[in-house]
């Protein structure tokens, strides 16, 4: 698991969120959220400041560089 898939899923948890419902949220498909989790595909930059402004945090935080 890569750093941002485990943020990711740590901030998804505890916002009590499943993959599903973030994915709606976020507009990505379910299957796109678990390969982030699971650290088999890499988000795109989009993708990463649409999952930072949803949960209200840094781009570096959710890679790690803070």
């Amino acid at each position: 698991m890569t750093v941002f898939g485990k943020r990711l899923k740590d901030l998804r948890i505890e916002k009590n969120l499943s993959q599903h419902a973030l994915a709606l949220e976020i507009h990505y498909a379910q299957s796109v959220v678990c390969d982030w989790e699971n650290g088999k595909t890499d988000p795109t930059a989009s993708a990463i400041v649409a999952v930072a402004d949803y949960f209200n945090v840094s781009c570096d935080f959710l890679l790690g560089k803070e």
